[in-house]
């Protein structure tokens, strides 16, 4: 198997003089997670990747002035495309990145990328996102993974993620036999035109602060209902203090919609929308033009099976229309018995799956 077979060749090459705010918008319309840099007045090319972006943002310095040039990896090895997978795998794993840029004489062909995720819940981890992988046979995408496999595991890095195209089902049963599970779902779905109508024994209305208690203990709701079967996640559980804190300190936070849903005027249930920037795990090939989030919905254990779920993801949507957006996103796990029923039912369908594999089992 060699290189050229499994790379990938939408490539975004850029110049050293483009902006980074430049550089972000090509990214963004290519749906790609780098781009190759080209100065003619070097030898060479460099990558600048989402992550030095974020680098940069995060040093303060201004994505309008700040050049491509400046951020960007210069110490990227060369790959030929008649190089094998396990050739790669090996180069990428002495040298200690995770960029391989493929070269064929003069011209840049390809790519492959690779990155972790901070977070205890993901483990000692390696991502493939929505933009980091591109075959033209899906089963390529086994041997991509063997090779790229192999550095991550020289790495100690067991648990393993990808997020798949939910249509292709070509490519999703290539990573299914590579051992791979269902894990999250992303969804999509068009934000309805006529206004909802919640049943006649519950009330869905905007959130006030006196509602902050029970908002904190909903926050607490979910997770903990994750924790159960069949889901057992493993994310962490925050103190009521400390969602209440949350909650006082975001509650004002412009551009949100926090709604909550009574029975008998008592709050049982909430849920949030907000713009898809807002999600940090909705980005490049996931993140869809004009699209609201249904970022957070939850109802209190006693007050299930009420409807409140439907009524509140359905005037999610209504805040989302009021507010200009014609497409909704959200996600869920898919061993979550309550979301995965709930959303699909709401219209919501399958756009990316996240699969994971945990090694050593």
């Amino acid at each position: 198997m060699k290189v050229r077979d499994g790379m990938t060749t939408l490539v975004l090459t850029i110049g050293p003089v483009h902006t980074l705010r430049e550089a972000s918008r090509l990214m963004s319309s290519r749906r790609v997670g780098a781009a190759v840099v080209i100065d003619p007045e070097h030898s060479g090319v460099g990558i600048l990747t989402e992550r030095d972006i974020l680098d940069s943002l995060g040093a303060g310095q201004d994505p309008d002035i700040e050049l491509a040039a400046a951020p960007r990896t210069i110490d990227v090895v060369y790959a030929s495309p008649d190089w094998t997978l396990e050739q790669a795998a090996a180069t990428m794993v002495r040298a200690g990145f995770r960029h391989l840029v493929v070269v064929e004489g003069d011209e840049v062909t390809g790519y492959l990328l690779g990155q972790s995720k901070p977070g205890k819940a993901w483990g000692p981890n390696a991502w493939v996102e929505a933009a980091g992988q591109a075959v033209s046979q899906a089963e390529t995408v086994r041997d991509l993974y063997a090779a790229a496999g192999q550095e991550w595991v020289q790495q100690d890095l067991s648990a393993h993620y990808v997020l798949v195209p939910a249509h292709d089902s070509a490519l999703v049963d290539a990573w299914f036999r590579l051992g791979f599970g269902l894990q999250h779902v992303h969804g999509i779905c068009e934000v309805p035109d006529q206004p909802s109508t919640p049943p006649a024994h519950l009330t869905i209305r905007a959130a006030r602060r006196e509602d902050i208690p029970v908002l904190a203990e909903l926050d607490l709701a979910l997770p903990a209902h994750q924790a159960t079967a069949p889901t057992w996640s493993a994310g962490e559980v925050p103190t009521l203090e400390e969602a209440v804190a949350d909650w006082e300190e975001s509650f004002d936070d412009e551009g949100w919609g926090y709604l909550v849903a009574e029975q008998d005027r008592r709050v049982v249930g909430a849920a949030v929308g907000c713009a898809l920037e807002e999600s940090s795990t909705h980005k490049s090939l996931t993140l869809p033009d004009h699209a609201g989030f249904l970022g957070f919905a939850a109802v209190l254990p006693e007050a299930r099976g009420l409807g409140a779920g439907r009524a509140l993801g359905e005037a999610t949507f209504d805040w989302m229309r009021d507010n200009g957006f014609t497409s909704a996103v959200t996600d869920w796990r898919a061993t979550n018995l309550l979301s995965s029923r709930t959303w699909p039912r709401l219209g919501y369908r399958p756009s990316f799956l996240r699969l994971h594999r945990h090694l050593g089992y």
